[in-house]
């Protein structure tokens, strides 16, 4: 299999061995487990930025932006010392299950790996000493389900001991997951070119959910005269699949139909390839649904859709508030964002590059921007002729997203607490029970979940100009395919590349 060749981004791959196997296909960190222990981390940070920047310039931008995130990340907000999913990402098995290889060459390369998973949870408890007790309580679930499926006696002795670990903090660590308002805006905008203020983010969250208010009052207007958003979503979100599986089964047979779409509409390019759905492995139980594409230097081979079913544990009630994030108001709109024209279709554009750079190097806004901005372009563009449920469905899901954005603001300056940021969810975003604190306690973890609104913003700002510059000759077609062209730029460097002074 082909491997990224730029020194700089295998540098910058070495901090992040998880990403690198299963998102780049840089298969030579198969059977590794990335060490995150201080020293570990510490000597990967002195290996980035050595060696000549890439003759391209937008390319160089991109290099040099990324490797000043991952300073900020691991030197700065030191997020190996307080983020346990990270660890827990260095150990995870799921991304053998993908067939970018033969079974057999997957299956020793799995065991290879299993085998070091004592040594990474050394490094893990030497690292993990600043884990707050929101972080640690949101955090076990997906701790827990590393051991879904293993046999051996050493990998299991480890995971308990991590797990115990995690326990601890749950227990005993600071009560408040707040970084603070200077570290949470540098982690936001690490390594995306962009320098945030706190009273703007605000503001623009505001803004954008008042719009997105809007949105939703007018199509519901539509679907129920006279009804109340407050009275009508709920019902509509109680209208979803009884079973995980079917879940699965409803997802799937969208997908043809939102391709058909998007195709036929000439917004994107046929993707091709096969996208597969399915159950989130455990070791994923943090968000609702994820995309795990078949990765640029692979040979190609299907990615997953992966949603994450109910808890086993949970009540027919707590099982039925989970599920109704799925319901079939809300299902196009998240199968849009995972599959075409969102992440799916992306990760097959990524296949089509040739730069190591926009192959390898992600910007978490850009990624998630873009395919939170796929949900309402089908809006825009009247998919199923307009029909207010989409547009319901869009603008609750949007809605959830601002949300993010506002909780995040609010858990790590430390104006909201786990309770309270739950409560926004279910007011502002429709959720209900274990989905709105899973929420709530996913902010704790992922202080950046705000990005899909920025991300998002960000591209339909540069649209806008784009429109304005390019005049008649403008498509959404001609749009698509020069920010897909970039790979998953820092969103601060997307103007430059599209309408600006990088732009080829």
């Amino acid at each position: 299999m082909a491997e990224p060749g730029d020194r700089r981004v295998r540098a910058a791959l070495d901090l992040d061995f998880a990403r690198a196997r299963e998102y780049v296909g840089a298969h030579t960190y198969d059977a590794r487990v990335q060490d995150l222990s201080p020293a570990g981390v510490a000597a990967a940070l002195a290996r980035l930025g050595i060696g000549p920047l890439p003759g391209d310039a937008f390319d160089a931008a991109v290099t040099e932006t990324h490797e000043e995130g991952l300073r900020i990340r691991f030197a700065e907000v030191q997020v190996h010392r307080r983020d346990p999913l990270l660890h827990v990402a260095a150990m995870d098995l799921a991304c053998y299950d993908r067939e970018y290889a033969p079974f057999e060459e997957r299956r020793r390369a799995r065991e290879r790996h299993l085998a070091l998973w004592p040594d990474a949870v050394d490094n893990a408890l030497e690292a993990l000493d600043r884990v707050s007790a929101p972080v640690a309580t949101a955090s076990l679930p997906a701790v827990r389900g590393l051991a879904s499926g293993v046999r051996e006696p050493g990998a299991l002795a480890a995971v308990r001991r991590l797990t115990a670990h995690v326990e601890k903090a749950a227990r005993d660590g600071d009560p408040s997951a707040a970084l603070g308002s200077d570290l949470f805006l540098r982690l936001l905008g690490a390594g995306e070119g962009v320098a945030f203020d706190l009273t703007e983010l605000t503001e623009t969250a505001e803004r954008e959910r008042a719009r997105l208010r809007a949105l939703l009052a007018e199509a519901v207007e539509r679907h129920a005269p006279g009804e109340r958003p407050a009275d009508v979503v709920p019902a509509l979100l109680r209208d979803h699949p009884d079973t995980a599986e079917g879940v699965f089964k409803e997802a799937s047979a969208l997908i043809g139909e939102i391709t058909a779409f998007t195709v036929g509409r000439n917004l994107i390019g046929d993707p091709g390839g096969v996208c597969e759905v399915g159950p989130a492995p455990p070791s994923r139980a943090f968000a609702q649904a994820m995309m795990s594409w078949s990765a640029p230097y692979e040979p190609d081979a299907p990615s997953w859709y992966y949603v994450v079913p109910p808890d086993p544990a949970w009540s027919a009630e707590e099982a039925a508030d989970w599920l109704a994030v799925f319901s079939r108001t809300s299902l196009p709109a998240i199968t849009v964002h995972e599959v075409t024209p969102g992440h799916y279709a992306h990760g097959r554009a990524l296949r089509a590059l040739t730069s190591d750079v926009r192959r390898s190097l992600e910007s978490p806004a850009f990624v998630e921007g873009w395919a939170h901005y796929t949900e309402e372009l089908l809006v825009e563009e009247c998919f199923r002729a307009g029909d207010p449920l989409y547009v319901i469905g869009t603008a609750v899901e949007a809605l959830l997203r601002v949300t993010r954005l506002a909780c995040s603001i609010g858990l790590h300056t430390g104006a909201l607490s786990v309770a309270d940021a739950a409560s926004r969810f279910e007011e502002d975003a429709f959720l209900r029970g274990t989905a709105a604190i899973g929420e709530a306690g996913r902010g704790t973890v992922e202080a950046t979940y705000g990005r899909y609104t920025l991300g998002k913003l960000e591209i339909r700002r540069v649209r806008r100009l784009a429109r304005q510059s390019w005049g008649d000759s403008y498509t959404h077609r001609r749009f698509h395919d020069a920010l897909l062209g970039l790979g998953m730029p820092p969103i601060g460097l997307i103007e430059r590349a599209v309408v600006g002074d990088l732009a080829s």
